[in-house]
């Protein structure tokens, strides 16, 4: 008779010093050539113990053997056991941090924001009742059942819908039979979901839109856009489904166009501003949409009559060897729409390029502006807002330059 199977031992690494010492600083990964030594080889979302140069626990974290970033730390300091109550309080933890962030005018916000709230490699947005829950990593595959438990007992949600990185949605679909936009919990959606943000209306499409369905993160920055906006006719390019414009309306602007290249951005955008014709500043103000590409389109205009233009264009550099070109290319994009400003027009230049630092971004933006021989006053510079924290180096992608040429 043959004896039953045993449990593997537990997965164990041991880090090179640089890797310890960061870890020990709060760096959330550990990468495949930092591993100095481990007992065996792990599997996608295995908790992984890694221990220091004397051999004492230094971390906890998911392994994923697909990534270069081998573990995602989930704890360090003081040896933990990761059961069912731990990851229950670690949930409540997280979602507490947004405790009085916002009224009941915004129900679209970030819940969880991967490694800085201590779910590496994993968001979740509310969309009113909706939820959607994206993984970065394969190493919350064979956890998705265990969250979907987590986040019912402690959200209640209508509806929760699963996003999945592209890196990652073939083995998801292979292996654990997950798909890109599946719902998870409740009913699927007939179409768009309408939330609100500080009061104004917005469909988010969870199911096949971009990240989750809309830009959270830009919304103190269209927030900033509002209280500028007054008489101004305004350029939104890159403009995706209009957030800048809605807000620049609202804030009295005179006209807003939306330039993009995805007709069915522009098309979500017309149905924004149709959301939002009860009130009266948004209907006030002309909207109109152009389809083009925005360097094309700001190269060839011989437009010169915006106040106020906004460049927030996708990421330029999706990984570290196309970090140069991105740097030249948001130099490229500032002076393209310089021109299409008048004088005492306002710039409003926007990265989330991770792999562009924010001095780069920033140097790049203001050498444009020098460059052009325009006067200019600095009004502001930032970066994520609250619901989206940023608390190592590479999660600080989000920046965004305020600037306004002198009359």
């Amino acid at each position: 008779m043959a004896d039953a199977p045993s449990n593997p031992p537990r997965l164990r690494l041991r880090v090179t010093a640089t890797a310890e010492s960061m870890i020990r600083g709060g760096h959330p990964w550990l990468f495949d050539a930092s591993i100095r030594e481990q007992n065996r080889p792990g599997t996608p979302g295995e908790l992984a113990v890694i221990f220091d140069r004397r051999d004492k626990f230094l971390a906890l974290g998911l392994y994923d053997p697909l990534s270069p970033i081998r573990v995602r730390v989930l704890h360090h300091g003081k040896p933990a056991t990761a059961d069912d109550a731990w990851w229950r309080a670690r949930l409540r933890s997280s979602l507490a941090r947004r405790d009085g962030l916002f009224d009941a005018q915004t129900i679209g916000y970030r819940c969880l924001s991967g490694e800085s709230d201590g779910w590496p490699g994993l968001v979740l947005d509310r969309y009113d009742t909706t939820f959607v829950l994206k993984l970065y990593t394969a190493a919350w595959l064979p956890r998705v059942g265990e969250v979907v438990g987590w986040l019912g007992t402690a959200l209640r949600p209508e509806r929760l819908v699963l996003r999945l990185s592209r890196n990652i949605q073939t083995l998801a679909e292979k292996e654990f039979n997950l798909r890109d936009g599946q719902v998870l919990a409740g009913p699927a959606p007939a179409g768009p979901v309408i939330f609100l943000e500080t009061g104004i209306r917005f469909e988010a499409e969870v199911i096949r839109g971009q990240k989750t369905g809309f830009f959270l993160d830009q919304r103190e920055n269209r927030r900033r856009v509002e209280t500028l906006a007054a008489g101004r006719d305004v350029l939104n390019a890159f403009s995706f489904s209009g957030g800048f414009s809605l807000y620049a309306a609202r804030g009295g602007a005179r006209s807003t166009t939306d330039l993009d290249i995805s007709p069915h951005a522009l098309d979500s955008a017309r149905r924004n501003f149709a959301l939002n014709a009860a009130d009266p500043h948004i209907a006030a103000c002309h909207h109109e949409c152009a389809q083009a590409d925005t360097f094309d389109w700001l190269a060839a205009s011989s437009r010169a009559d915006f106040d106020l233009a906004i460049l927030d264009p996708p990421s330029l550099a999706k990984r570290e060897t196309e970090r140069a070109g991105a740097i030249q290319a948001y130099r490229k994009l500032t002076e393209l729409g310089l021109p299409r400003l008048r004088r005492g027009g306002i710039l409003v230049a926007a990265s989330c390029s991770a792999h562009v630092s924010t001095g780069e971004f920033f140097t790049a933006v203001l050498d444009a502006l020098h460059s052009s021989r325009r006067p200019f006053v600095e009004l502001a510079r930032t970066t994520h807002a609250p619901d989206h924290p940023a608390t190592f180096p590479e999660a600080q992608y989000l920046k965004c330059l305020f600037a306004r040429l002198e009359p």
